[in-house]
């Protein structure tokens, strides 16, 4: 019996200092966040790599760094916590954030005091299981009285189909973390175990690192922030203010050069997302003085006109830096000097102390640029004609910018497309845009796989794009409206549905929407189709809505309504920068057609893109 149980121990002995570098020390380096307001010593080695953070609790207990590797198509991840507040703890991703099913990297004890951090999936019950595949690679830890440190490596793709593929856009990184011992990681409940604490924080992990950050000489800022807001105690609020620009703004002309958060140190897991809008009105009406709930009833109805987005950020995300060459226009004599700024504040402990004087910094360049920067809307028409029917686990819609609008809307060498903010609303859970010439489809504009209405930033494009005249562009965004009993109508308020991409580009052209929605005749055809042969009492002298809302919702009428949509010709908002369509009748319009699609590189034996929530 003892010649078997000391072959056991050395068994147990040699298996986890395969896995295991235990309290290893490593080189300290001060790190000061992505804007100077924090001060935090990690162990990854910075080299010349760029180093990201982000705080993944409420309350900064828990924090997480890393760095990118693209040659290597891996990341290096380093968590910090206090040694009080767990004694094991998992980190991973999920599609939405939700705990199960997830893919974890669980950092345990083992029962002779050996450290380990082992590869793990939950199923959809919230249960473990050790990946046979082991793909949180060189662990390393440091622990001391009051800190735990440790860091570990992970490919984008694993090509192991219990592991999350890290791509571009939103990632939902969550974590969960116990105060009891544990005997076998194999079993733990992260969805049932007792005195567990847990966070999701959604972000991007693949940033784009070739941004040159540096303050043009000379330059100046505008700062909008909100003042000592006392914050609900609610889970979710939207908060807005408007400002009033200085006078000097209506001089001249001025370029933006760059836009960043200025977020009240400790608040950095309370604030989720903020926007800037332009107030679209005379340059000189006055627009009411308001701070408060956006969503508030007392809040003026002239506010409603700040509604052009100026600037945005998402937790997580850097400053938007324009190339060197191009700004955004700002000022002028026909430009209205008022602005607004709505802040989301993230509060899922209901705390009542919250105090906070977040908001947004504008950089102005001391000199005008080359080129004028500009923003153009793709996608789909702000109306009720494009609905998506209850019950639906993933319903798509296309917004299409046709051939014959970019012939007449782009200059003769087109334009270069340097950012991209991907929108819709509750139910919105995937946004790409697909560039198409001459038949043939190009690299993808952006593609957000996971996207979230409550994470939503303006990203600058790793590789600029050229977008020419005669070129087309599909613009298409995934619902599930699995919670709701009727359908979901195009709109503008949060409970209906968008589908844009505003796209950020040089130099500014006259074409400023290029969006379509499904042509009245083709829609009136499904409603007389619904009435005569479904027995549904849709009627002519009914209103779009009305139709919609009339409509007993079937997976056989929901998938009827997905083919009109897909084969049906279109109207086009082909509009000018004052509103305007340019000339022409852009009503049953073909749809945009791809004879040559874009093949994905593959670098595992399986599919580019694999639904996550399907996996178990």
């Amino acid at each position: 019996m003892i010649t078997i149980r000391i072959i056991t121990l050395l068994f147990i002995f040699v298996y986890f200092t395969k896995i295991v570098y235990c309290l290893e020390s490593l080189d300290r380096h001060e790190n000061h966040g992505n804007h100077g307001q924090h001060h935090h010593h990690h162990t990854i080695s910075e080299g010349h790599d760029k180093i990201f953070d982000l705080t993944l609790d409420n309350i900064g207990k828990v924090k997480l760094y890393w760095k990118i590797d693209y040659p290597n198509k891996e990341l290096q991840f380093e968590i910090h916590y206090y040694k009080n507040f767990a004694k094991w703890f998992a980190f991973g991703f999920s599609s939405y954030g939700e705990l199960a099913p997830a893919d974890y990297c669980v950092l345990w004890t083992y029962w002779n005091d050996t450290v380990v951090l082992e590869d793990t999936y939950a199923d959809f019950h919230g249960i473990l299981h050790r990946d046979i595949q082991q793909d949180c690679a060189d662990f390393k830890l440091v622990a001391t009285n009051k800190i735990v440190k440790f860091s570990f490596k992970r490919k984008f793709s694993t090509c192991d189909l219990s592991d999350f593929k890290i791509e571009d856009g939103t990632v939902h990184l969550v974590w969960v973390s116990g105060t009891n011992k544990l005997y076998n990681i194999e079993g733990v409940n992260v969805l049932k175990t007792s005195g567990a604490q847990h966070g999701m924080v959604r972000t991007t992990l693949l940033k784009n690192t070739d941004v040159d950050y540096d303050v043009e000489p000379g330059s100046w800022n505008l700062d909008f922030v909100v003042d000592n807001v006392h914050v609900p105690a609610d889970d979710t609020t939207y908060w807005c203010k408007i400002f009033k620009l200085p006078e000097k703004i209506h001089n001249r002309k001025y370029h933006i050069s760059r836009f960043e958060s200025l977020i009240t140190k400790g608040n950095e897991g309370l604030v989720h997302h903020m926007e800037v809008f332009r107030c679209i009105a005379p340059s000189t009406q006055v627009i009411s003085d308001y701070e408060g709930s956006c969503f508030s009833d007392k809040r003026p109805k002239d506010t409603q006109v700040c509604k052009k987005v100026l600037a945005a950020w998402a937790m997580g995300a850097l400053p938007f830096v324009y190339p060197k060459e191009a700004g955004l226009p700002i000022g002028g004599p026909n430009y209205n000097l008022y602005v607004m700024i709505e802040v989301h504040y993230d509060n899922p402990k209901l705390k009542a102390d919250w105090i906070d004087s977040s908001g947004f910094r504008l950089t102005i360049s001391p000199n005008l640029r080359k080129y004028d920067a500009g923003i153009m809307e793709l996608g789909l028409e702000y109306i009720d004609k494009m609905a998506i029917p209850p019950q639906q686990e993933k319903f798509y819609l296309s917004g299409h910018c046709i051939i014959e609008c970019t012939e007449v809307g782009l200059p003769k060498d087109g334009v270069i497309v340097v950012g991209s903010q991907l929108h819709s609303h509750l139910t919105g859970v995937q946004v790409f845009t697909k560039h198409i010439r001459n038949g043939v489809e190009l690299p993808e504009l952006n593609r957000d796989n996971y996207f979230s209405t409550h994470f939503q930033e303006i990203r600058r494009l790793k590789k600029p794009v050229r977008i020419l005249p005669g070129d087309a562009l599909i613009t298409t965004c995934g619902y599930n409206t699995m919670s709701r009993t009727n359908i979901t109508l195009g709109g503008f308020a949060i409970t209906d549905e968008m589908c844009v991409n505003y796209i950020h580009y040089y130099p500014v052209t006259e074409l400023e929407v290029c969006k379509s929605s499904i042509s009245d005749k083709a829609l009136q055809q499904y409603f007389t189709y619904m009435r005569d042969y479904e027995s549904q009492p849709t009627s002519m002298q009914l209103g779009i809505s009305d139709n919609y809302n009339s409509i007993e919702w079937t997976k056989i009428r929901a998938i009827l309504l997905d083919s009109y949509y897909n084969e049906s010709p279109i109207s086009m908002q082909c509009n000018m920068s004052n509103g305007d369509r340019f000339p022409g009748n852009w009503d049953n319009m073909e749809q945009v057609h791809i004879d040559v699609p874009l093949i994905l590189q593959n670098d595992c034996r399986q599919n580019a893109y694999i639904d996550y929530d399907k996996l178990f």
